[in-house]
């Protein structure tokens, strides 16, 4: 290119000078050099104007060879041309990667959907027309919140909290259980994928009223049993004294199956019931004081220190049964594995995001291996200590399941040696001041458990 540069500055002064010549010969430079300049300038534009008919005609074409040109111009139609070629080559490369990419996707069972930073669709495989009930190409561009109307889903997607995924049944066949991902990327767009789990979906059910009908009929049989057993403990005096301690170790393990069975039929009403839209208003410092008594009654024997911190204009909108029981799993449970004369707090604090209730102990903690499976069914940090205690394994499980119906979650932090805390965190929406509890229409305001 410099070459070329190079000899086109040579030749415009080789003509500049021929020009000066021929008007000293003619004594006329300044007409001979006018004359000059404009022809070369019609060159020019004649050079300019093959090149705009020549970009012109190539714009919805596949590029032509360049026009002829010498000198400057042919570098520039060579190198326009050479251009137009790379860059006809990378569009059909990227076209080629958008077809597989397609063609892939299209194979997927999975519905793969694009939105755009609009919230529109702009491009969907056959499986989202099958679960979703899309159409192309009257739905393109449709916001997506128009064709899957259901207020869960809205409320998942106006909220963009894609951490976790929703479940929620086909708007096009309810019989249907899908599962739906919504990934961010690029300048505000989304990429949705939807998997069809109805058969797991299914099984977990049948997994669910298995677990709940197996605990109901254990329920009598069970209840039979320590009804017999506690019949011939107060009858201790008429049984030959080599009986008197099998009998109570049966007597605690049928009251321990008992308390499991109990347990286990309320996480089967928390999974298999629609959390009630009946809610109370709940005065908050009115349910700690009564799960705190109850807690102090478990651990008389102990002398552990109680305290209570609680704002009186607290109030929560909620299940007032199911709180009760989530709170005083975790206020038990501290006094259980709390050493005699430990201290066991309960307090709550309001924040803009919502409200925390927690109950802190100082007992001896637990290691941080153990903290994200405490919450799995029947998960023990210590078998022997939990036996002792009389757990069932299936507190904690219940306090994140009444939690989740509330829209909060579990938190728990915990030092070895210093103590644990449990908190319950609630949403901004769940929490009321007396004002607003005694204004609420429709709503019963509850002081404590019903």
């Amino acid at each position: 290119m410099l070459s070329d540069w190079h000899s086109a500055i040579k030749r415009l002064s080789l003509i500049f000078v021929a020009l000066l010549l021929i008007g000293w010969l003619t004594n006329a430079p300044a007409l001979v050099v006018l004359v000059g300049t404009v022809v070369y300038l019609i060159y020019h534009l004649r050079q300019l104007r093959r090149l705009y008919n020549w970009l012109r005609d190539n714009q919805l074409s596949e590029p032509s060879p360049p026009p002829e040109g010498r000198g400057i111009w042919g570098f520039v139609f060579d190198g326009i041309y050479l251009l137009q070629r790379r860059e006809r080559d990378a569009l059909t490369h990227l076209r080629s990667i958008i077809d597989k990419a397609q063609e892939s996707t299209g194979a997927l069972e999975m519905a793969v959907v694009m939105i755009s930073s609009k919230n529109g669709l702009e491009w969907w495989n056959p499986a989202a027309s099958r679960l979703l009930g899309f159409q192309s190409p009257k739905d393109r561009n449709q916001p997506v919140t128009n064709l899957i109307r259901e207020p869960q889903f809205i409320d998942y997607y106006n909220k963009a909290h894609f951490n976790s995924p929703l479940k929620l049944g086909s708007p096009v066949n309810p019989s249907l259980m899908l599962e739906f991902q919504i990934t961010s990327f690029g300048d505000g767009e989304r990429l949705m994928l939807v998997r069809d789990i109805s058969q797991l979906h299914r099984l977990e059910m049948m997994r669910k009223d298995f677990v709940g009908n197996v605990s109901h009929e254990l329920r009598t049989p069970i209840t039979v049993i320590t009804g017999y057993l506690e019949t011939m403990l107060d009858d201790r005096q008429n049984i030959p004294p080599r009986w008197g301690r099998p009998l109570e170790q049966m007597y605690q393990q049928s009251q321990r199956m008992e308390n499991i069975i109990r347990d286990l039929l309320t996480l089967s009403q928390l999974e298999t019931r629609s959390a009630s839209k009946q809610l109370s208003a709940v005065q908050l410092q009115s349910l700690l004081r009564e799960i705190k008594q109850d807690a102090e009654q478990v651990s008389h024997d102990k002398n552990q220190v109680f305290s209570l911190d609680c704002d009186p204009d607290i109030y929560i909108r909620g299940n007032i049964n199911e709180l009760y029981s989530a709170i005083s799993n975790l206020a038990i449970n501290a006094a259980k594995y709390t050493q005699a004369e430990g201290s066991i707090e309960l307090s709550a604090s309001r924040s803009v995001e919502g409200l925390r209730i927690t109950v802190s102990d100082n007992g001896p903690g637990i290691e941080s291996h153990h903290i994200p499976r405490l919450t799995e069914r029947f998960y023990r940090v210590d078998e022997s200590r939990s036996t002792d205690t009389g757990g069932t394994g299936l507190g904690l499980a219940i306090v994140k399941h009444v939690l989740a119906r509330h829209g909060g979650r579990l938190e728990i932090t915990s030092t070895v040696g210093k103590g644990s805390q449990f908190s319950c965190l609630l949403p901004a929406d769940r929490v009321l001041t007396a004002a607003q509890a005694a204004a609420r229409t429709g709503e019963k305001e509850v002081s404590g458990r019903a």
